[in-house]
């Protein structure tokens, strides 16, 4: 089954399949930058760290259908975690979906591109991220919220 036309105008976040909720993935890759989390203030900061499965290239992960096993710390985003994780990028679709706002012109739904995200400087492919290979201090290599 294909997907509707401009499903996400017409559909709530409740409203849509797998298909549609997967396809509203701009495919940034920003969810995938490792978090820090402040213990006693609960402050979320961002790194330039990415995982081994992430591709720095194309801001895939290279191994999606396994990655909550390969990366135990690799959350899934469901619906209900749309409004919990405040520290999604302001760009994600999921996001905006949820707070009513309208798709950016680069979204690969608006713009029946892939390479649209990375054009406007999107996503991983517009950070210097590090691949993660055990070893680094992550706060070596702390960034602004993307």
């Amino acid at each position: 089954m294909g997907l509707s036309e401009r499903f996400w105008e017409q559909k709530t976040l409740q409203e849509m399949d797998q298909q549609e909720w997967e396809a509203l993935c701009d495919g940034c890759g920003l969810c995938c930058l490792t978090k820090l989390q402040d213990e006693d203030t609960d402050e979320i900061v961002y790194t330039r760290v990415v995982c081994p499965y992430s591709d720095p290239k194309t801001a895939a992960c290279t191994d999606y259908a396994n990655r909550s096993v390969n990366v135990p710390t690799c959350v899934q985003l469901t619906l209900p975690r749309v409004a919990e994780f405040d520290w999604l990028p302001d760009s994600c679709a999921y996001r905006m979906i949820y707070r009513g706002q309208k798709l950016p012109d680069w979204h690969p739904l608006v713009s029946g591109n892939r390479e649209s995200v990375g054009r406007a400087g999107i996503g991983l492919t517009a950070i210097p991220v590090v691949v993660d290979n055990g070893k680094l201090d992550y706060e070596d290599y702390l960034i602004e919220k993307p």
